[in-house]
């Protein structure tokens, strides 16, 4: 039989689905029954004599680093956890995956599932008489996989961890290097598997007990294993929860994620009832946003009736707690009707008797953001110095035409608006707001939307109707290109703090060239 030479332990993602704990700390790191999920597995495997671990790692890194001193593993940082999924984490680990454990940071194993041999190829699993998320297996006669599934009623789920042969390893890692078209870059490495089993060595299917294996994906499923989570979840930002709504943890339930913004991580959660969102603020956004003014401004928008969902928030730490708006849309770009209902708020907003001294100034503001970018990563701006200077020149014309600054929103794409059935419209997320040209209001929406001119003009007299003028109106379109650039240098800055703009970063890039044509 294979000695066991190598044990992998995947622990570099964010466990979205943890909300609040996973906000705070990676998940490996939980205490469950009083020992760290990430420890107790360690242990385990080197209990069972397994000589070689590796644990990859990838969000919050920096917490782990105690392992290396206390248990001698090797830490390995995986620099593309946050865009694609566990197969890069396992190619990060590539010579230690032959003969070797592959296993997750959150499996909890209530008696030691390790050995110093075994026989071949395999994963864990436990057989179910119900519907699960877990992967679904049909095997031979010998407990080789034949077929992997999701979505079955019954039958055998695979849960826990895996070992490869040597012979294993080598063609996984074969065919996920051929994966030139990126398919199973956002997929777990069990797709891989599905897709390519009959091609790759056998892998068998190795049943546990019920009650031997533990995978917590929610704080629920931890809290009903673990009841001391119940009376005290360790967690700071239920002690914020509780502090608003004088309540105890147990009171704080029904914890659901909602997709990250750009700037900032959410989540609902309810309290006596009703449900709430908890606004977690993304890292490196204390130094771009004033948090003081952002209250300031969600209370003058709450007043206005603009923002009717602003509960609470802390100035010192960015946390905020809304009121959750369970039936709406979002506006849709290519409805004439729907736009007009944004630019009613808008108009609304500009004409508002509120007086700020602050505000986003996007010129100067990304003039900022650039000098923090320098500071990081000097050099990395020069290829946009000629974009930089044309938008530089067209903002200069704007410079004394007479329009105002008002009471602005800053961030006016479809995400932040909400169309009730009631008729009603909300517009939220007050980060960038404040006392600023309105043209940033009108700018964005028209950036987002990716409006070609024509739409763009007609958008912006429908805003200024009888006080349209072709000044005016290139004002506007000016500041279209101008805000463009602003969302694009704070793109630059927030990929470099180490999140993931996606595509909207080279939208914002194609539309400042675009409107400072």
């Amino acid at each position: 039989m294979p000695t066991v030479r190598h044990a992998v332990i995947l622990a570099a993602g964010a466990a979205t689905r943890f909300v609040p704990l996973s906000l705070e700390q990676p998940k490996g790191l939980f205490s469950v029954n009083g020992q760290r999920l990430i420890d107790r597995q360690i242990e385990q495997l080197l209990e069972a004599g397994v000589p070689d671990i590796t644990v990859v790692l990838g969000y919050k890194k920096e917490m782990f680093g105690y392992l290396s001193d206390k248990y001698g593993v090797r830490l390995i940082d995986n620099p593309r956890y946050n865009v694609s999924n566990n197969i890069d984490s396992l190619l990060c680990a590539a010579p230690y995956l032959e003969d070797a454990y592959i296993c997750s940071c959150d499996d909890y194993f209530a008696v030691n599932p390790f050995r110093k041999e075994e026989e071949h190829s395999f994963y864990a699993g436990e057989e179910v008489d119900y519907a699960s998320k877990e992967m679904f297996v049909s095997i031979d006669r010998s407990g080789r996989i034949t077929r992997m599934e999701k979505g079955r009623q019954r039958g055998r789920i695979l849960l826990g961890h895996s070992f490869w042969t040597a012979e294993f390893a080598r063609k996984f890692i074969l065919i996920a290097w051929a994966d030139k078209d990126g398919k199973y870059t956002q997929s777990y490495w069990e797709w891989l598997v599905r897709d390519y089993l009959a091609v790759l060595p056998p892998f068998y299917f190795k049943p546990y007990p019920k009650g031997s294996i533990f995978e917590f994906d929610y704080f629920e499923e931890l809290r009903a294993f673990d009841s001391e989570y119940k009376a005290h979840a360790r967690s700071t930002i239920i002690d914020n929860i509780k502090s608003v709504f004088n309540c105890s943890d147990g009171d704080v339930t029904n914890f659901r994620k909602i997709s990250e913004g750009l700037t900032n991580t959410s989540f609902i959660f309810s309290v006596g009832g009703k449900d709430y969102i908890y606004r977690h603020p993304g890292d490196g956004t204390g130094e771009i946003i004033n948090r003081s003014h952002e209250r300031s401004c969600l209370e003058k928008a709450k007043e206005l009736g603009i923002d009717p969902t602003y509960i609470y928030m802390n100035v010192d730490e960015g946390w905020k707690i809304s009121s959750y708006v369970p039936a709406f849309r979002e506006p849709d770009y290519a409805s004439e009707e729907d736009s007009v209902k944004v630019l009613e708020v808008l108009r609304a907003l500009h004409a508002s008797p509120v007086e700020l001294p602050f505000g986003l100034r996007p010129w100067e503001d990304s003039l900022e953001i650039e000098r923090l970018l320098e500071e990081k990563s000097p050099g990395c701006f020069d290829r946009y110095l000629p974009l930089k200077e044309r938008i530089g020149e067209l903002y200069a014309r704007t410079i004394g035409d007479g329009v105002k600054k008002c009471f602005c929103h800053g961030d006016t794409y479809k995400h932040n608006w909400m169309f009730r059935p009631d008729g009603s419209v909300i517009l939220i997320d007050w980060e960038y707001s404040g006392c600023s040209d309105p043209g940033i209001d009108v700018g964005y929406y028209i950036v987002d939307a990716m409006y070609d001119r024509e739409t763009a003009r007609a958008f912006i007299r429908e805003y200024l109707r009888e006080n349209w003028t072709p000044t005016l109106e290139e004002h506007y379109l000016i500041y279209t290109a101008l805000i463009a650039w602003y969302w694009f240098v704070w793109a630059l800055y927030r990929e470099m703090c180490g999140a993931s703009m996606g595509e909207s970063l080279n939208n914002w890039l194609e539309m400042a060239k675009y409107y400072s044509k």
